[in-house]
């Protein structure tokens, strides 16, 4: 299926590797110009690289940005719209918060969960909003987590489970207020998606457990996940590059869930 991306402008947060990496991937295989960033500027410059030799696209920009900090948020929707003039998708994507049960995080820990989960959404959809405003279209997503869906199934993520609520919240807003100047504003939600996070959680996961990953990740596969197994990083991207497509164009203010079909409610 030609997802009408061709020579379009997507901006993917967080993509040095896992979850957004995967994203901006499939967005260059769709040929779309990609802005890729990252803390660690030899990180994104390697992923962009290794990008490009996979799929022949020569429009990839790496940027090294800090998106818990206003700065970085600038930073990096300031070069792309310097190198390609134009910004059609933005995916709004950065690292989970550490894990860690209500006892035992500070202020601290969670004033930093703020500013890198609400923040960097606040601020990058701030940035890109002139632009597809003057364009009068523009899709904007957020990546965030089956948890804001069911909150419990993970006890030692607060910090995730009450912040990406938050983000919910504000695009549930703006695909509303949005939409009548031409720009679509949605979430995809992952399961349990086979990346380095995964494999953090897992293991904070078994030392509260007493156990071991492994058996953490075949529970979920054995009893939770219907399909059987952990998602990976492609399968999750192809539903975030459709859906931020022109062929999603009538998909607006939805929060889709990739997960195997691991969470049991109806909505």
């Amino acid at each position: 299926m030609d997802l009408g991306l061709t020579g379009k402008v997507a901006l993917v947060a967080a993509a040095s590797k896992g979850l957004g990496r995967a994203i901006a991937e499939e967005f260059a295989r769709e040929g779309a110009k990609v802005a890729m960033c990252s803390r660690e500027e030899s990180a994104i410059t390697s992923a962009a690289e290794d990008i490009e030799r996979k799929t022949g696209n020569k429009s990839i920009l790496p940027v090294a940005a800090d998106l818990s900090t206003r700065e970085g948020c600038e930073v990096f929707v300031q070069n792309a719209l310097g190198a390609f003039r134009a910004l059609d998708i933005l995916i709004v994507n950065a690292g989970g918060p550490p894990p860690g049960r209500f006892d035992d995080l500070d202020d601290t820990a969670w004033q930093k969960a703020v500013d890198l989960t609400l923040f960097s959404a606040v601020r990058l959809t701030r940035l890109a909003l002139p632009q597809m405003r003057k364009q009068k279209s523009g899709s904007i997503v957020y990546s965030t987590s089956t948890s804001v869906r069911q909150p419990t199934q993970y006890l030692n993520l607060i910090l995730s489970n009450a912040i990406r609520a938050s983000v919910h919240g504000m695009l549930k807003t703006l695909s509303s207020d949005l939409a009548k100047e031409g720009i679509r504003v949605n979430a995809v939600q992952p399961g349990r998606i086979a990346t380095d996070r995964l494999v953090q959680l897992d293991t904070d996961t078994a030392k509260r457990q007493n156990t071991t990953p492994e058996a953490i990740r075949k529970r979920y596969e054995e009893t939770v996940i219907p399909l059987g197994r952990y998602g990976e990083p492609a399968e999750y991207a192809a539903a975030v590059v459709f859906i931020a497509s022109p062929k999603a164009s009538y998909i607006n203010g939805v929060s889709l869930q990739v997960d195997g079909g691991m969470l049991m409610s109806m909505f």
